[in-house]
């Protein structure tokens, strides 16, 4: 496998519209190197809004809000309510969208406006998907971290806590947005937790820990943000008014990927061993250390082996396959695709979707543009023309091709430059 365009991804990432701030820049005081020595996925770091110089209002405020739950008919899978501690039924909080929306589970906004009121959290959930500005700016975080992001907002009535203490298994910025927010940090019951390791499964652990001095406890102001490691208890309570805060979850690879990438290369390998792929005796007792003893002492040894013989870009390309799956490309619009293949024009430039993590694949049928769009088969003689286009440079459709060109927009792999 090759890719011309240099490291597995998109190379348009990394850059910045012009006088643009990195996304990063606007969540810490520190630089990026001494954040990633002190802090990524090691110990919290808060920082305010007068530290920061502004506040997070374009990319959600009360406004946006109300719009997202009474405007754009969400469904129930992007909207979470609690109280008390404990998640909402979601019939509580849903209804059908009327003639015409044969739907039935649409966030009812007056179901909530009654439960907000009687002091119900709002949780707004994969804002990344629905939300252009939040869109935007995590697309562009993801993209500086090298891991994958998302965003939930929550809106809590005052006075009141959506969730107990509990960890969560992915980092979190938590950017406040509106209002105020008592926070209390608690170190972690478990370091560095898996997916696999959520909180519920160590309840009793984390009520003795709340129950200690916390490492933490602060009030977020609108514009401040706090940097959680995954592993640390926290909880947060609203104060004096209505409290809005913008969680962005980053929801990083670890090493422990790498074991699994590396675990499965290496059971693939033993397909190709005749003996690994022998029975049991006959009359085995599958639950007998004795019976079984020699047959796991074999299959230890090869499976030993065969994890040392995997090649390093085995791995590392298992891995950027599921990275390219974690998130989106930037939207493009399905009209605008067809209209901009239909009008081309020597003269017009084509450029790289962002975010789109494409690279050219030498397969055995020929050269594949693999990519979050898909997969698109090459000509021999179009692998040249979209070199360019692949490392970032706007490319004349003259230099492409009209026929390339116009392939390229309804793939969703290039954009009207």
């Amino acid at each position: 496998m090759t890719n011309d365009a240099g490291v597995p991804g998109d190379p348009t990432v990394a850059g910045h519209p012009a006088g643009a701030t990195p996304a990063l820049d606007r969540l810490i005081t520190l630089g990026a190197e001494a954040f990633a020595g002190a802090h990524w996925g090691r110990a919290p770091l808060l920082s305010t809004a007068a530290e920061l110089g502004g506040d997070f209002t374009d990319l959600l405020d009360a406004a946006a809000v109300d719009e997202l739950v009474s405007d754009r008919g969400l469904r129930s899978p992007f909207l979470r309510v609690a109280k008390d501690g404990s998640t909402l039924p979601v019939a509580s909080f849903t209804a059908g969208g009327g003639i015409g929306a044969t739907v039935g589970d649409q966030v009812s906004d007056d179901k909530l406006t009654e439960l907000f009121a009687s002091g119900a959290t709002m949780v707004l959930q994969g804002l990344h998907r629905v939300w252009p500005p939040i869109l935007d700016f995590c697309q562009q975080l993801a993209a500086e971290l090298g891991h994958p992001v998302q965003a939930n907002a929550y809106v809590t009535p005052p006075q009141n806590q959506g969730f107990d203490d509990h960890y969560d298994v992915h980092d979190v910025f938590v950017l406040q947005i509106d209002g105020e927010k008592e926070w209390t940090i608690h170190a972690p019951v478990l370091d560095a937790p898996l997916r696999t390791q959520p909180w519920t499964d160590r309840r009793s652990d984390v009520r003795a820990e709340a129950a200690r001095e916390p490492l933490i406890h602060t009030v977020l102001r609108p514009g401040d943000c706090l940097y959680l490691p995954r592993g640390y208890l926290h909880a947060a309570k609203a104060l004096g008014g209505v409290s809005t805060h913008l969680t962005i979850g980053v929801h990083a690879w670890t090493r422990y990927h790498l074991a699994e990438q590396l675990g499965a290369a290496a059971l693939e390998a033993l397909t190709t061993d005749v003996e690994a792929r022998g029975s049991l005796p006959f009359g085995v007792d599958a639950g007998a250390t004795d019976d079984l003893g020699p047959a796991i002492d074999l299959i230890r040894e090869k499976l030993v082996a065969a994890v040392r013989a995997v090649p390093d870009h085995v791995v590392a390309r298992a891995l950027g396959r599921q990275a390219r799956d974690a998130q989106r490309a930037a939207p493009v619009g399905p009209l605008a695709q067809l209209r901009a293949a239909a009008g081309l024009e020597p003269e017009d430039r084509l450029v790289l979707r962002p975010h789109l993590r494409a690279e050219l694949v030498d397969e055995p049928d020929g050269t594949v543009l693999v990519s979050r769009a898909g997969r698109l088969t090459l000509e021999p003689a179009q692998v040249a023309a979209v070199k360019p286009l692949l490392a970032g440079e706007p490319t004349p459709v003259a230099e492409l091709g009209v026929e390339l060109a116009r392939t390229l927009l309804r793939a969703a792999v290039a954009v009207r430059g």
